[in-house]
């Protein structure tokens, strides 16, 4: 027995073979005609191409490359200094002050209601 999914009922229901090999959907993608342009005109180019780059800035990848494969025994998550510690320190802050406090809310949750 062959099934489909019915968007009607939103249940499996029985099917033919041919129907349960090709889904609601994904039929064979043979075409008896070419499907319609839907942009027949060409895209505009600006004046000058130049211009449309200059936004980008300068391509700091080469140099931070340099920064972070240089081998100084230094963890990849400090290599950029002050801002670097500063984050790290107060992530690690953050977790053990989170961890702390579950371990304070599960410690009184576990103590008996006094009446």
């Amino acid at each position: 027995m062959y099934y489909k999914f019915s968007s009607f009922t939103q249940k499996l229901v029985g099917a033919l073979p041919t129907e349960a090999y090709h889904p609601q959907g994904l039929r064979p993608s043979v075409y008896s005609e070419a499907p319609v342009t839907i942009f027949s005109s060409p895209t505009k180019l600006s004046a000058d191409s130049s211009s449309a780059a200059g936004y980008l800035g300068k391509n700091r990848v080469p140099e931070l490359q340099k920064l972070f494969q240089k081998s100084d025994g230094i963890p990849v998550h400090l290599k950029r200094g002050v801002p670097d510690r500063l984050l790290y320190r107060t992530t690690m802050a953050l977790t053990l002050g989170g961890t702390i406090y579950c371990l304070i809310a599960l410690y009184l949750a576990a103590q008996p209601k006094k009446k």
